[in-house]
């Protein structure tokens, strides 16, 4: 598990997560093999409830205004699976962009806990455990494994390069 940056009454109170404009959104979260197997093994989802790039298939939202991650419970703004939830929910605000062939470690500048600390020194230290987390040698193999979970995000801040374009493992 990664360590959290937003505290939990954060997102809680946000309604921002969880929630998309299209159906297809780059924003929805993309699954790591293990983690495909997990969800299907453990908590019984059909596989029809991933794309073929293994993102998880938004769901309408029953108020005409968007789709929703298929484990949110709306009433209680909860991830009905968040001790299994995906790598990159554990990361989100955090994601791994692609960018001219670089992998950067990205911020959602959406997040109003981010816009909020942006510029403080939790912030700094928290993207040094995280930078190191990344570039360790087995989330880096992770990482090489899982390519398609690097999307091309929009409003969000480059942090910093991670080591993924080096090929020593």
């Amino acid at each position: 598990m990664i360590k959290q940056f937003v505290p939990s009454e954060a997102c809680l109170k946000c309604q921002g997560c969880c929630r998309f404009k299209e159906a297809d959104s780059v924003w929805s979260p993309c699954l790591l093999d293990e983690e495909v197997l997990g969800l299907i093994d453990k908590e019984g989802i059909p596989a029809a409830s991933l794309s073929m790039n293994r993102k998880l298939q938004l769901i309408p939202s029953g108020e005409g205004d968007g789709f929703l991650c298929p484990f949110l419970s709306p009433q209680e703004n909860k991830c009905r699976i968040y001790h299994l939830r995906p790598f990159e929910c554990q990361l989100y605000p955090f994601l791994l962009s692609l960018r001219n062939k670089r992998v950067l470690l990205t911020v959602d500048l959406n997040c109003p806990y981010i816009k909020e600390n942006i510029n403080t020194p939790a912030f700094n230290e928290y993207i040094g455990y995280l930078t190191k987390y990344l570039n360790a040698p087995r989330q880096l193999c992770t990482l090489r494994d899982n390519p398609h979970i690097l999307q091309a995000y929009e409003d969000v801040k480059d942090v910093v390069e991670l080591g993924l374009g080096d090929d020593s493992k």
